[in-house]
């Protein structure tokens, strides 16, 4: 995690805005046309850059396939056919999609497993298809380096650094603007080409709507480390306003092929949450086998694992954490470590060195207009962790947080190899189901009923069909 601006992300400001790697294998759709052999060397580099920032890409044929199967559909639909496309399947649980302008198209596991059926995979994919059919990219380009070139020349050619430097902080607000109405525009063309291919134009909404349903789960909790759709991407809610306006123009909700027996059936098995090595959470702990280490989850917090750092946040936001590894040179104190790692004051009366289960701790206090930081470095053998807990408004939350810091351990090797990654697994739901029961047969660590109905585009009472598939998350 970029330590830039970590203050601001533990007292809530983040915005709501877009394992082993292994060679990459992305399937082609169309016939490739010859590319030249610079273009096709900085594909093959960004390509790589983002396989690897998004843990590698994900084996699973029968899903890869569907989506080939999806994405070949939406082509031909477009007002690009010709067009070529590559589809790759990342191995992160983070909801998220997007394209290079070359037409590699990813999507993650974890967006995936949030859709409830084929139309609303191919919204997902008709939009990043539309991105690239509209040259979206490099009109932001263009638009960048012109903003870029003004500023400069205002500033070093006019010798004038203060309009220079008003300028770009405008064009950066303007970029964002045109960015935003980029995605709206995609979402537009989208729905178009999602119906022209013959699936449902509603599915846009249904997925934006398990999108924003998605953001309730997550209780706010932002991260600098892989961003997902509620990062890139503008507030959903006006999103499915549009894409419902959209799909109304074209046909009545359902138009198009029912294809969630065939979609279950493809993503039946793939990975769900957190890989294992990369650390997990089990009842009311987090466990990193890898790191050797655990901690007890506090009281009313949901957390969120990245591949940077642990985040948490309480349901109304006003309690936040943040654990994570940082660098220490040996010979170096952890006050300097600490003070090192921190953008923001610290109180140098608060410093206190402590034994934490036998482990050097450095513990200290920061405070911010509306926010009190509880903070600690703890060395364990060769590594240093971080441990900080944020108070909003005059509640000091030295307590939860020293019960925090003193449940951190080692996990024991046994319990490491007993750790099983999670699956979605399809049931067919039975006569007399009920989503409470279904629910009740998942592996979450909080809120299971909530994550099972979302999981499944169902709302809060709604009635299970006997019959059909349903999404569950086990072992």
């Amino acid at each position: 995690m970029a330590l830039a601006g970590l203050a601001a992300v533990l007292g809530g400001c983040a915005g709501d805005q877009t394992g082993t790697i292994l060679t990459p294998a992305a399937i082609s759709v169309p016939a490739q046309a010859p590319r030249t052999t610079g273009r096709r060397v900085a594909d093959e580099a960004d390509h790589a850059k983002l396989v690897a920032s998004f843990g590698g890409e994900y084996r699973a044929p029968a899903t890869l396939r569907l989506l080939t199967e999806i994405t070949d559909r939406l082509v031909r639909a477009s007002e690009r056919p010709e067009e070529p496309y590559a589809v790759t399947l990342l191995d992160s649980p983070v909801v998220n999609a997007f394209a290079l302008p070359s037409g590699r198209l990813y999507v993650t596991r974890g967006l995936v497993a949030l859709a409830s059926d084929s139309s609303e995979v191919a919204a997902v994919l008709a939009h990043e298809i539309a991105h690239v059919t509209l040259r979206h990219a490099t009109a932001r380009t263009e638009m960048a380096l012109r903003s870029q070139l003004v500023s400069r020349v205002v500033a070093d050619v006019l010798n004038d650094p203060a309009t220079g430097a008003q300028m770009e902080s405008q064009s950066k607000v303007t970029l964002a603007r045109f960015s935003r109405d980029q995605e709206l525009e995609a979402d537009a063309a989208g729905v178009k080409t999602l119906a022209g291919a013959g699936f449902d134009p509603f599915g846009a909404a249904r997925f934006l709507t398990a999108l924003n349903r998605t953001l309730a789960l997550k209780t706010g909790t932002g991260s600098n480390g892989e961003p997902d759709m509620l990062a890139t991407h503008p507030g959903t809610v006006e999103r499915i306003t549009l894409v419902t306006r959209a799909a109304r123009r074209i046909g009545a909700p359902g138009l198009g092929v029912d294809e969630r027996a065939r979609f279950l059936a493809a993503i039946d098995g793939i990975a769900y949450g957190d890989n294992p090595g990369d650390g997990m959470v089990r009842g009311t702990r987090f466990l990193h086998p890898s790191l050797g280490i655990a901690f007890e989850v506090p009281d009313g917090i949901a957390i969120e694992n990245t591949r940077n750092a642990v985040l948490g946040t309480t349901r109304d936001g006003t309690r936040r954490i943040l654990f994570d590894q940082v660098e220490s040179s040996t010979g170096r104190s952890l006050e300097d470590v600490l003070k090192a790692t921190w953008n923001d004051g610290i109180d140098p009366g608060t410093i206190e060195n402590r034994i934490v289960e036998g482990r050097p701790a450095v513990f200290a206090v920061s405070k911010g207009k509306d926010w009190t930081f509880r903070l600690a470095a703890i060395r364990v053998g060769e590594n240093t962790y971080r441990m900080i807990m944020a108070a909003k408004g005059s509640a000091d939350p030295d307590a939860a947080f020293r019960r925090w810091v003193d449940s951190l351990s080692s996990v024991d090797p046994d319990e490491a190899r007993a750790l099983k990654p999670l699956h979605l697994r399809i049931v067919t739901a039975s006569a007399g189901d009920t989503a409470d029961a279904l629910a009740a047969r998942m592996v979450a660590p909080d809120r299971a009923l909530d994550r099972f109905l979302v999981l499944n585009g169902l709302e809060r009472g709604a009635a299970v069909k006997p019959g059909q598939g349903y999404k569950l998350v086990g072992e």
